[in-house]
């Protein structure tokens, strides 16, 4: 039987995402979440069963800083994955606050799952060579060529729980002084700072002080943090020169110059 939603959910968006095939409000106040086939390989960043095996397994529903929303039901068919969960109400939280319950989900003890995601970033910036590296932005080349250094240098950093996309509209909800987060699929072990890069990118709070809230290994978080920003933020705006618009990315680099700068000089040690 081919599978379709109910004519009385209210759809919240169409297909997000690699394996998003859309997300639908329920009458009785649930989420659903219908995930399409996609990448196979568990290790994959963008493996498309992850989100429901991080719902179905609970490896992060009580996980301090930062867990997921209340699981209803899983199930699989023959086209994908139908989730339900509860709802998540948008919660008002600072870059600060968000940085801080990163630091303690960072903490958490996690014990990693044979399908979470390794190598996001090696992934991606795999695909952007496939796509002609940098070539949009040759102002960045010296970046670009070390980067199997700056990728070394993140394989010898404490590896710790991420989210993956710690984008604030994955960070949605409000549980006490921790974050309702949504969008797991980049669930993974990954090094230490990677999901404050990512919110660094995202918000205009200087990285001193969304450091200072993290906590952690303030050396180890500042350097992955530094990392994850300046590769996947000058790729972004390198793909993002080639669509028709291109958004903000470019002129978010300009503000994250400093970052960029740390990023190119080698470590000492």
């Amino acid at each position: 039987m081919t599978w379709h939603p109910s004519p009385d959910w209210h759809r919240l968006t169409a297909g997000t995402g690699q394996v998003t095939g859309g997300v639908w409000f329920t009458p009785d106040g649930a989420v659903v979440k219908r995930l399409s086939p996609g990448v196979e390989d568990p290790r994959h960043h963008a493996y498309w069963r992850r989100q429901a095996l991080v719902a179905s397994s609970g490896v992060v529903a009580a996980t301090p800083g930062l867990h997921s929303p209340t699981s209803l039901c899983v199930e699989e068919d023959s086209a994908g994955i139908t989730m339900r969960m509860a709802r998540v109400a948008p919660a008002a939280w600072t870059p600060l606050a968000l940085a801080a319950a990163l630091g303690r989900f960072a903490e958490a003890k996690v014990e990693e799952p044979a399908w979470s995601a390794r190598d996001v970033l090696r992934e991606r910036l795999r695909t952007v060579e496939r796509r002609g590296g940098w070539s949009a932005l040759p102002q960045y080349e010296a970046l670009w060529e070390r980067r199997e250094a700056a990728l070394a240098e993140l394989d010898g950093l404490p590896r710790v729980p991420t989210h993956g996309d710690a984008h604030p509209v994955n960070l949605l909800g409000r549980d006490g002084d921790d974050v309702l987060a949504i969008d797991w699929e980049q669930f993974g072990l990954g090094p230490a700072g990677f999901d404050l890069g990512y919110l660094l990118l995202a918000v205009d709070t200087p990285l001193d002080d969304l450091l200072e809230a993290h906590g952690g290994d303030v050396d180890a978080v500042r350097r992955g943090a530094v990392l994850v920003a300046a590769y996947t933020g000058v790729s972004r705006a390198a793909w993002a020169l080639t669509q028709p618009d291109p958004g903000d990315h470019v002129e978010r680099l300009a503000r994250l110059s400093g970052v960029l700068e740390e990023a190119g000089a080698a470590r000492a040690g």
